[in-house]
């Protein structure tokens, strides 16, 4: 991957720390080679240039690691300029060693000190801080820098940074950086910096590492205006310090910020319940474990699990435990630090997964007959709160993306067209709620601050549901941050409260002027902002973390920023959702999700970037594999109109990862590199069969599939081993399919050309169709009310089976057929019909072509369960003979 050549660009490699491991390792083999050798030997010149390029790089990177640090490091420069070879190779040697196990060290922390300050001073920091090593379990080093972009550039690159504590005597540009990885926000800040006085350096430059990395603690040593700053810096420093006083609190202030995020409350009181010597003569059998290891039949069994596993399994709620749906303790606290570090305002565990959280937030914000817009391929759970809630639903079609069979996502334009609708039938005020997936399955990503600002300017009051279940790991890096829910209402609430917004808000307005508001078209090609003082930000997400984290299977998270929460209809939609016996070692496991992301969490998404990126190069680099799995990008997934940056691709040698934080920056919609679907129809098989022989045959787990392409993901789990093993099993089917090819007769050639071109062939997408005019409550607006129709299609008497073939026939007579059940093939949990729409044909041509096994809703012997004819009329006369319900008063 990263190799020490000197055309390894320091500002374009993948993956900066392995290009600082592999150059420490080769400036060690090449020391060791020049010290044993003479200079007229043949491989001289080629290990001195070695040597020269591992130390270009390393100069530029060492200088933001505690070790070997930039001053050990200009030691072994010393030794290799004077010749001093042998010693040099030692010292290289104990280097490298140190390099990789403080990148596997426990508990380790590096502090970044920002400012001008002398060898005494910096050897006085670094001997307290080793001093004090071992504290708490912690160790810690600490790095140097003196100015503004050294700083910026040391929490970029340094994951190990947990505290930053800086000075007011630092300057802007250094003079040997040759890191350009902070181009663009570099730029930007330097004409801030020259117009800021020097004592408000240090709190501009603590709010630009709090945007780049807002879990690492920050404290200012300020010699002027320290109270006046900790009274309007609270929420960005730790603590303000005035130099040479109180600086003996500093360090066990840094200490204590590491360790409140190390803490987890729940985790621990779990843990130690399960130390204590307890009686059980409360419910669960399996508590303590004693029914199982006193079996005579299943003490075997157990041990696959460990004795420790059911010592946890309670059901107290008191003894250092707690109460989910009543927590006052250690549930409490943990919800509230996950609410910190997640970015939200309050945050939720939940132990039925996102399907469970999805119902606790439609509950909770959707009343009957209010109107609910949803992009028809959210996943079932979403229908079906939406039917249990009652509410009447206008579904938005995503792009389709015929070629793969597989949707995008919903255009702004889209989702302003249905508000606009909505307006002009007088039912704006019903719609409560927007429901977005946000990444999809496949890894196609909104801009989530640009839907919400221009919506809110059509309507105010709208609240937001974003059902994140794959982008749980999203806000611990900053580029990915700022298309999260979170991350987008954070800046839309202090975007909101600007008086500089409210300022262009006002130019905005005179401009656009109050005829465009009747004209529909300038509405949709403008990109609108939002009132400040008549929108209310009313923001959730529902995460899986279970799927992207480290969290037991059903761990789920609910994010919330919403100005006008309303406590008891949230509290009774989760009490209504939520087990009073919930599992505590699922709970536990979201608490420690959310202390490792606090820790490592832009060091861990980091690493799952690269390894999907090197997994993505790999297999389109290499022409055997490329001939039967095509890699698709960017370019394949996000239509040209959607892609302002033009990027067709986010990683290169030449431009390094420039194209991904300017698409991330612009883009309407971006993809999420983590997430690399493989268009597999050369090979002659579909997604499914693929699917199941690389699980059968070759141990590996991808995720969904579709006729052509097979998706697999990264995680912040996932190995280099990992990427090895799946590029191997991968070069072994296309060997294998080089063999076949090589044998095969003259019919079986023209039998697999066939089935490569029908699983080339495009496979049209159906939108949606459209609700029946007896679930139709407004026939002005296409708002439907699946309640109602779900509730119908309980009683066998209204109802049939039809097979697809005997529907298509109907349809073609001229019968409405209309579907009583949500029908969803699994995965991706998205449905192709609900309750009350009328089927059509290009929905039956794409339900005989799916290819999964699972298809809920749908019986494969029996056929499509459907409204009876007379039923359909029944409720169309009923409504006749009553006044429209639904319509505005």
């Amino acid at each position: 991957m990263a190799t020490s050549t000197p055309e390894t660009s320091l500002n374009n490699c993948l993956s900066i720390s392995e290009l600082r491991c592999d150059n420490w390792k080769s400036l060690e083999d090449n020391l060791g080679r020049l010290s044993t050798i003479s200079a007229d030997h043949a491989d001289f010149t080629a290990a001195n240039r070695q040597v020269t390029c591992a130390i270009e790089t390393l100069s530029s990177l060492e200088t933001y690691f505690a070790s070997p640090g930039a001053r050990a490091f200009a030691k072994l420069k010393g030794l290799i300029q004077s010749k001093e070879l042998v010693g040099a190779h030692l010292q290289a040697r104990r280097f490298r060693k140190k390099v990789a196990s403080l990148a596997h060290r426990e508990r380790y922390s590096e502090v970044l000190f920002v400012g001008n300050m002398s060898t005494s001073e910096e050897k006085a920091r670094r001997r307290w801080l080793k001093r004090n090593t071992g504290i708490g379990d912690f160790a810690f080093d600490a790095v140097f820098v003196q100015t503004c972009e050294d700083a910026l550039n040391a929490v970029s690159v340094n994951p190990m940074i947990q505290a930053a504590v800086i000075h007011d005597d630092f300057a802007f540009r250094s003079q040997d950086c040759h890191l350009d990885t902070l181009h663009s926000v570099l730029d930007e800040l330097d004409v801030l910096f020259e117009a800021t006085s020097e004592s408000e350096r240090g709190p501009l430059l603590g709010r630009e590492i709090a945007k780049l990395r807002p879990e690492v603690d920050l404290h200012l040593v300020a010699g002027s205006n320290v109270e006046d700053i900790a009274a309007r810096m609270g929420e960005t420093f730790e603590r303000a310090f005035y130099p040479e006083a109180d600086c003996d609190e500093l360090y066990p202030s840094i200490m204590r910020g590491v360790a409140r995020r190390y803490n987890a409350d729940w985790f621990n009181g779990v843990k130690g319940h399960a130390e204590r010597p307890i009686s059980n003569f409360h419910a669960l059998t399996a508590s303590r474990g004693k029914s199982i290891m006193n079996s005579n039949w299943i003490r075997d069994r157990a041990q696959f699990y460990g004795p420790t596993l059911f010592k946890a399994e309670t059901s107290a709620t008191s003894g250092g435990l707690d109460s989910l749906l009543e927590p006052r303790g250690p549930l409490k606290i943990a919800q509230e630090k996950a609410a910190r570090a997640f970015g939200a305002k309050r945050t939720f565990f939940c132990t039925n997964g996102t399907s469970g959280a999805n119902n606790i937030v439609l509950q909770a914000l959707v009343k009957r007959g209010d109107v609910v817009i949803a992009d028809r391929n959210n996943h079932t759970s979403v229908h079906r709160g939406l039917m249990r809630a009652g509410a009447r639903v206008d579904y938005l079609d995503a792009y389709p993306l015929n070629d793969y069979s597989m949707y995008g996502a919903v255009p702004v334009e889209e989702l302003k067209r249905k508000l606009l609708d909505h307006k002009h039938a007088g039912t704006l005020a019903r719609v409560r709620l927007l429901i977005l997936t946000n990444s999809t399955f496949d890894g196609i990503v909104c801009d989530p601050k640009r839907v919400m600002k221009e919506c809110l300017a059509i309507a105010p009051h709208l609240a937001f549901l974003w059902d994140e279940a794959w982008f749980a790991f999203a806000y611990f890096n900053p580029t990915y941050r700022q298309r999260t829910a979170m991350g987008a209402a954070a800046e839309l609430e202090a975007m909101f409260q600007d008086p500089d917004y409210a300022a262009s808000y006002k130019a905005f307005s005179a401009e656009f002027g109050a005829d465009a508001w009747a004209d529909d078209e300038r509405i949709l090609n403008t990109r609108l902002l939002a009132d400040p003082s008549k929108a209310r930000l009313r923001v959730y997400a529902t995460q899986s973390t279970h799927k992207k984290l480290t969290a037991l299977r059903q761990g789920s998270m609910i994010h919330i920023r919403d100005q006008d929460f309303n406590e008891k209809a949230f509290g009774d939609a989760y009490k209504t959702h939520t087990t009073t016996s919930p599992n505590y070692q699922i709970l536990a496991t979201l608490d420690l999700s959310r202390s490792q992301m606090e820790l490592e969490g832009y060091k861990r998404v980091q690493h799952q970037r690269e390894r999907a990126m090197s997994l993505r190069q790999q297999v389109s680099g290499d022409p055997l594999l490329s001939k039967y799995f095509r890699v698709l990008g960017v370019g394949d997934l996000v239509p040209a109109q959607y892609r302002e940056s033009n990027a067709e691709s986010y990683f290169d040698d030449k431009s390094g990862w420039r194209n991904f934080e300017k698409s991330w920056r612009t883009d309407e919609f971006v993809l999420d590199p983590t997430h690399i679907t493989l268009e597999t129809s050369a090979t002659g098989w579909s997604g499914d069969t693929l699917k199941k022989h690389l699980m059968d045959k070759c141990d590996v787990q991808i995720n969904k599939t579709t006729r052509n392409t097979i998706l697999a993901m990264t995680t912040i789990g996932t190995t280099r081993s990992d990427v090895a093993n799946f590029i191997q099993v991968l070069r072994k089917i296309a060997l294998d399919c080089e063999e076949r090819a090589r044998n095969f007769s003259k019919i079986e050639r023209s039998i697999h050309d066939d089935k490569v071109r029908s699983l080339a062939l495009q496979q049209p997408l159906p939108p949606f169709s459209s609700f029946h005019p007896a679930f139709r409550p407004n026939m002005e607006t296409e708002d439907g009310d699946m309640g109602q129709a779900n509730d119908l299609a309980m009683e066998d008497d209204n109802c049939e089976y039809l097979q697809p073939a005997d529907a298509e026939r109907a349809i073609s007579g001229g019968r409405v057929v209309v579907s009583a059940s949500l029908v969803v093939p699994y995965p991706p949990g998205s449905p192709i019909l609900v309750p009350g729409q009328v089927i059509d044909i290009p929905s039956l041509k794409y339900l005989r072509a799916l290819d999964v096994r699972e298809i809920h809703g749908f019986e494969h012997e029996l056929g499509l369960w459907i409204f009876r004819e007379e039923t359909l009329s029944k409720v169309l006369s009923a409504r006749k003979s009553t006044p429209e319900h639904g319509g505005e008063s």
